[in-house]
């Protein structure tokens, strides 16, 4: 109800607290010995305070705090008045205790708190009663969005990559080839491919909060499905895996709208970069339990585990997302200000200028640089655990905890990455300059290292090399993946969707023709694709990525 702070000198010397002036309800402190003692009874439902012998008005508890804290160093306690219920007792100069009674009149006392003149002094302190936050209430409204989206990309990669790790057993069941597993491992993207414009188009118009609540509901649900649709047959399987695409799809489409309302430029690689850590930690999670959930309970395990936590992220969901900051009732007018920067938030798009859009070519160049990009990590998503069993010869547990290595490297670079690129921007240089420069690494780090693969000798030595290029590919997200809010901040989802929609059809093609290039040709001639794509994508971006803004 109330809060009461205790600001003294050498001898602890004035009492302070506040509370609502109302009406209807008072607080009386009336002293009972002058200069030593006072008693707190209820009278109404606001404090005022009957000082002895006489009173010292201030405006404000911070204004009060001011001044004893610019007057009065030497030492300070502090107290709450949790309600009316709650009997307080100072049993000497330093110290507080208080507990909790039931009763309809409540005694405060105060032992030994002469003011500087001898006297008892109560001070009047006015304004609204407000009670102490606790720390998790004070945490950034922004920051709680990108947690949670954080947590939604967690959730979407540790669903999507657990069929990478759980086809071993499954084709041994089925007596799936190779070329059946490559179907079933583009299937998914089937779906996705379908809701990447669309999921752009409606968080756009509707809000991201209800675009990424349904994608997280729906990709769940298709996950559940998963072991009961691969006991029906191959046909059911594929559609499956393609509704749980449909859902995963609209995932990056929502959550690049949503931050694009939420964060300052200023954070803006940290942002994404920690939102996309997700999506590599969710690797990292998914491939390092799924083997250990087969293991013990079977394949079907991994869906049914994995799918059933989404139902708990969406009711977190539920409470403390809104789309944008003016939706937001708890958000406070100080980090509104941060948010927006002194400019009044946009509306929501109603006609997408498509012609206009695509006669910029800096969105050309971040669809041409996301099927590049997206190609050679499509590959490494789907194809890794398979590659460090049949070539490495790992067993199914060793190649999914190996496999979490790249990926737990690129949660963490990707967040350096981040800072790098959000500290050069603070310091003077162009965006456009930033973003060239995290892309250009995103690109040929992977590239080089890919190209190592072939010569290096031992099994350890590939698994680092697959490590040190998923590292690097992780400059990506402070690069390309930040462009689309930078170009066009109103039409994030759309420009996101428009690349995605180029970076899933390379997941698709590049899956898929995998397992064909596997049963003509070898793991070298799978990594020399990825890598030429990565040079030309290099060559793209340079040539005509920008930083600034080219849509309004």
């Amino acid at each position: 109800m109330a809060i009461g702070g205790l600001i003294s000198n050498r001898n602890l010397g004035s009492f302070i607290a506040s509370g609502i002036n109302s009406s209807q309800n008072e607080t009386c402190i009336l002293p009972r010995r002058p200069g030593n003692r006072v008693s707190l009874l209820p009278y109404r439902n606001s404090i005022a305070f009957c000082p002895s012998p006489r009173p010292r008005q201030i405006s404000s508890l911070q204004a009060t705090l001011n001044h004893q804290f610019g007057h009065r160093r030497r030492a300070f306690g502090s107290f709450l008045l949790p309600g009316m219920g709650t009997r307080l007792r100072f049993r000497d100069k330093s110290r507080a205790s208080y507990k909790s009674e039931e009763s309809d009149i409540t005694e405060g006392v105060v032992d030994s708190l002469p003011s500087p003149d001898g006297s008892a002094e109560a001070i009047l302190v006015q304004g609204n009663l407000q009670n102490a936050s606790p720390w998790w209430q004070q945490f950034p409204r922004r920051w709680v969005i990108v947690l949670l989206c954080f947590a939604s990309f967690l959730l979407c990669n540790m669903d999507r990559v657990n069929m990478s790790i759980a086809i071993l057993p499954m084709s041994q069941e089925y007596n799936w080839n190779s070329a059946t597993v490559g179907l079933i491992q583009s299937s998914f993207f089937w779906g996705y491919l379908l809701t990447q414009i669309l999921g752009g188009i409606w968080a756009d118009k509707f809000g991201g909060k209800v675009v990424l609540g349904f994608g997280v509901v729906w990709w769940s649900i298709a996950t559940v499905m998963t072991p009961i649709a691969a006991k029906l047959g191959l046909p059911f399987l594929l559609v499956v895996r393609a509704f749980m695409g449909i859902g995963e799809g609209v995932a990056m489409p929502a959550m690049n709208n949503m931050l694009s309302k939420w964060i300052p430029v200023s954070e803006r690689s940290r942002s994404l970069a920690l939102v996309y850590s997700g999506m590599y930690l969710g690797s990292v999670t998914g491939l390092g339990f799924s083997p250990m959930l087969i293991h013990k309970f079977g394949w079907p395990s991994v869906f049914y585990s994995f799918g059933s936590l989404g139902s708990i992220w969406f009711l977190l969901w539920l409470k403390y997302a809104y789309s944008s900051p003016k939706d937001d009732p708890e958000l406070s007018e100080e980090e509104k200000k941060i948010i927006l920067g002194g400019s009044k938030p946009r509306e929501p798009v109603t006609v997408i200028p498509w012609k206009l859009i695509l006669s910029k070519p800096p969105v050309w160049a971040l669809i041409i640089s996301h099927f590049c990009h997206n190609w050679g990590t499509f590959i490494l998503l789907t194809w890794m655990p398979t590659y460090y069993n049949q070539v490495l010869k790992f067993n199914l547990t060793e190649s999914g905890l190996l496999c979490v290595l790249p990926w737990f490297t690129m949660a963490v670079f990707a967040n350096i990455g981040g800072w790098i690129a959000d500290t050069l921007v603070s310091r003077g240089l162009s965006i456009t300059s930033v973003r060239k420069i995290m892309q250009s690494i995103g690109f040929l780090g992977p590239a080089f290292f890919l190209s190592q693969l072939s010569r290096v000798k031992t099994p350890a030595m590939a698994v680092l090399c697959m490590a040190c290029s998923q590292g690097s590919d992780a400059f990506s997200q402070s690069g390309l993946y930040s462009n689309h809010q930078d170009i066009g901040p109103r039409y994030a989802g759309v420009l996101l969707g428009l690349s995605n929609t180029a970076g899933v059809l390379a997941g698709v093609f590049g899956t898929a023709a995998t397992g064909y290039i596997l049963q003509r040709g070898s793991w070298d001639d799978v990594f020399k694709v990825a890598v030429g794509l990565y040079l030309v994508g290099t060559l793209v971006w340079n040539l005509f990525a920008t930083g600034e803004k080219v849509l309004d």
